[in-house]
């Protein structure tokens, strides 16, 4: 297949990447044999930090070269120089040079295309070209290429986006979306309610809940697990959350983490793989512990009545020495969703300054 260009660019915070930042990627790749994503901000915006930006580009775009800029990194690509990424207010060329100057550092290559949707792009191109034909009169000519400049193909922004992510997730891929999803987690002894607590709190609030996969597994191996089934569960249990976050509506519940089969492997087995306690660190948004405030239920299942206040009696202590804050919920179901609730809306409300 013959391309107009060899190789395209495309700068940009995306904090968020959404939509309209994808329509001007695809139709950079529609053009160029091989495109190069650029993206820095300063100051950086929450929730759209440089690691999560790196994901999200290497995800949706594992076939360009994604170059998502920090201070640390320029340490290292400007060896014995002291370069910072410039404020997001500084004069276009002072964003030019710096473009230029990283591209040629850390690539070692020119681009001959820019693609962009803003009017700033001619001057944008025209300055590349200029840099590049500087350091090699054989440069190629840098064009622009404008995509939608009136935002009639995608009528989004990253700043209407940020003022709120789950209004706006129609404009967001579901991977990018599943980022801002925050995962509650219900922890609780055997027959303390977390399943049936987790749907709940699924239900009320439009979304999804991620079951607990080591029940699922024990019910398949017959209640046999060996040592290795552990680690098993936990990762599952892990790359369930991590699919369900992007069915999710601002909130994907999960009962139980790894912090559990933790338990469940040091009391079967005396030990734990590295990998497990490591999972086990996992944070989440908000925990809730079930309490075994009712009577206990044998489904054939379980163990002894005993054994469900030593599973609390740990998650105590664990979450006591791991600093892990936590509210304890009682009652009724009704009563735990509404408690639960509460937490959740004390949480998304910023406090008085």
């Amino acid at each position: 297949m013959s391309y107009p260009f060899e190789r395209g660019l495309v700068v940009g915070k995306f904090a968020p990447l959404h939509r309209g930042h994808q329509y001007l990627i695809d139709t950079a790749l529609s053009q160029c044999e091989h495109i190069v994503l650029l993206s820095y901000s300063n100051p950086e915006f929450p929730g759209c930090e440089p690691d999560r930006r790196e994901e999200w580009l290497r995800t949706l775009y594992p076939q360009a070269t994604s170059i998502v800029i920090t201070n640390e990194r320029l340490v290292h690509w400007f060896q014995g120089e002291k370069r910072t990424i410039p404020p997001n207010h500084d004069a276009d060329d002072v964003h030019r040079a710096f473009t230029a100057d990283v591209l040629r550092r850390v690539t070692g290559r020119q681009v001959d295309a820019v693609f962009t949707s803003e009017n700033y792009g001619e001057g944008f191109a025209a300055y590349l070209d200029k840099y590049f034909q500087g350091h090699d009169p054989l440069a190629r000519p840098v064009r622009h290429v404008l995509v939608d400049p009136a935002r009639t193909a995608v009528p989004t922004s990253g700043r209407s986006i940020r003022a709120n992510v789950h209004a706006a997730r129609e404009w967001l891929h579901p991977s990018v979306y599943a980022s801002f999803v925050e995962r509650v987690v219900c922890l609780g002894g055997e027959s303390s309610g977390k399943s049936t607590l987790t749907e709940a709190l699924a239900r009320e609030h439009g979304s999804v809940h991620a079951p607990e996969f080591g029940r699922e597994w024990w019910v398949e191996r017959g209640g046999n697990l060996d040592f290795d089934d552990l680690l098993f569960i936990a990762r599952t249990q892990v790359e369930r959350e991590q699919s369900l976050a992007e069915r999710a509506r601002r909130y994907l519940f999960c009962d139980t983490s790894p912090l559990t089969t933790l338990f469940y492997c040091l009391d079967q087995f005396g030990k734990a793989a590295v990998e497990l306690m490591s999972l086990a660190e996992r944070p989440y948004a908000l925990t809730v512990l079930c309490a075994p405030d009712f009577d206990f239920v044998q489904d054939g299942t379980r163990r002894e009545p005993e054994f469900r206040l030593k599973q609390h009696e740990w998650y105590v202590r664990q979450l006591s020495e791991r600093r892990i804050p936590y509210i304890e919920v009682r009652g009724s179901v009704e009563a735990r969703v509404a408690q639960v609730a509460a937490e959740l809306r004390r949480r998304a409300t910023p406090s008085a300054a």
